[in-house]
């Protein structure tokens, strides 16, 4: 269960209401929880506690997952891959398992990702690409052998589109913990001291 209180069909704006049904139909997404992929759909009407932000991170995630992006959907979907891994987000790794799919990335590949720099199963710029995402994710830099694979491989701006995915979804998926919502509800401490057993 998340940790602020979620919106009802009936409290909610218009503009809300109309995500809302785009999302869970006629229901109320409170009393009846649960989206169509089998989430519990906490995360939207959470949102809806201000209701721009919805608005606005409704529109700038589903801009980035439309078609005719610059930044090419197998390429985007493997960076919010690593970003979920990365930033241990269940929800935004449950989910874009199944958009990769929908992409068209093979089922081996999908499956080696989580250890994807010893596998030999990925192309030269989905390598750079993960590569990237993983030191932006964990340096907050990218390094410029890693930039000059990424240039070798992708325009200035396919690469500014991969930054502001990786830099987008990291955001959603911290609110995601830190509210408890969606897949993310584990209330326990991840890195917590197990106690020495008591001396006799």
């Amino acid at each position: 269960m998340g940790r602020l209180r979620q919106v009802p069909k009936a409290e909610a704006p218009p503009e809300v209401q109309e995500i809302y049904r785009q999302v869970f139909g006629d229901r109320d997404p409170v009393a009846e929880p649960g989206t169509a992929t089998g989430t519990p759909g906490d995360y939207w009407t959470t949102f809806a506690l201000v209701p721009d932000l919805l608005v606005m991170a409704r529109n700038s995630l589903m801009t980035l997952l439309q078609p005719g992006r610059i930044l090419n959907p197998q390429l985007r979907e493997l960076a919010i891959l690593r970003t979920g891994i990365v930033g241990e987000c269940r929800f935004e790794y449950s989910q874009h398992m199944k958009l990769a799919r929908m992409v068209g990335i093979p089922e081996e590949k999908l499956q080696a990702i989580k250890g994807w720099a010893t596998s030999d199963l990925f192309t030269p710029v989905e390598r750079a690409v993960m590569a990237a995402t993983d030191e932006i994710l964990a340096r907050n830099r990218v390094e410029d052998e890693t930039f000059a694979a990424l240039q070798s491989h992708l325009s200035d701006p396919e690469i500014l589109e991969l930054f502001y995915v990786i830099g987008l979804w990291r955001m959603h998926g911290l609110i995601v913990r830190a509210l408890h919502l969606e897949y993310d509800n584990d209330t326990s401490a991840r890195m917590q001291e197990v106690p020495a057993p008591q001396s006799a």
